[in-house]
């Protein structure tokens, strides 16, 4: 029992100086540990949803889908091309206002529900319980949400194993997700945000598993790693209206450390 406090004891102690926590006691570290800067913008205010056409608002947030990601070529006519974008004015303020758009708008279009990866990774970051409930909301299942949540803890927290000032956190990650955003710009992206996507030369696949349904490939272009095309895999159970996120681990790999400046966050 000694020994399990004291490793909470150090690990505040190592949050709270490398300036990880911001407004927090010693009693806060020790018991969270990890208090994210943005961890203020998450409440679960209510407001009433509006869906005009492409277009949903919750309060004065707005979301926008535009175009589809089509797998109808023929092959060798594949070319990695944007072909859908969704624009916002903000991240999700927590869960309720995630169902909203998931279920009002985005979960009912592949591009849509791809562009809700970044969305989720910031909820995340901001507060763990509420991104794991939009992880589960958006995931095939338990196991692909309790993975990318996995991933995202050990990019975004401080650790024994990387403290607060070690480059393999970014806790920019999940603006490096959005157009405009690079490691030059400390990863500030252009407003209102916008994710873009395209098709994989892999056509839709069959899936093999239960509930039975369709894969589809899919990539989220973004210019935080030397490679813009980042490989979403998409799943649509069979007879449901919401498509799910079946894998995402390529957002979730280390992008460029950012080159000068500090992050300034995302609204």
């Amino acid at each position: 029992m000694k020994k399990v406090l004291s490793s909470l004891y150090s690990a505040a102690l190592l949050c709270l100086a490398a300036g990880a926590v911001s407004g927090c006691t010693l009693i806060d570290a020790i018991n969270r540990v990890y208090v994210d800067k943005w961890a203020g913008l998450v409440n679960e205010k209510k407001y009433d949803v509006q869906v005009i056409r492409n277009t949903l608002k919750y309060g004065e947030h707005s979301y926008t889908l535009n175009g589809a990601i089509d797998f109808d070529y023929a092959p060798g006519e594949y070319e990695q091309k944007v072909e859908a974008t969704v624009t916002f004015t903000n991240i999700p303020s927590g869960y309720t206002e995630f169902q909203a758009v998931y279920e009002g708008l985005l979960g009912k279009s592949l591009a849509g529900t791809v562009a809700m990866v970044p969305m989720a990774m910031e909820i995340y970051a901001r507060n763990s319980m509420t991104g794991e409930r939009c992880l589960n909301l958006l995931c095939k299942d338990q196991g692909v949400a309790n993975q990318i949540a996995q991933l995202l803890k050990n990019k975004i927290i401080p650790s024994s194993a990387a403290g607060a000032n070690d480059d393999y956190l970014q806790r920019y990650l999940p603006a490096a997700c959005l157009k405009g955003a690079d490691y030059e710009n400390a990863y500030a992206p252009a407003e209102p945000y916008t994710v873009e996507m395209g098709a994989q030369p892999n056509k839709p696949l069959e899936s093999k598993f239960t509930p039975y349904g369709t894969v589809y490939y899919t990539y989220l272009y973004a210019d935080g790693w030397d490679t813009r095309a980042r490989g979403v895999d998409v799943f649509l159970p069979k007879g449901e209206e919401f498509y799910k996120i079946q894998g995402c681990s390529a957002c979730l790999a280390q992008c460029k450390t950012i080159f000068k400046g500090p992050w300034e966050g995302l609204k």
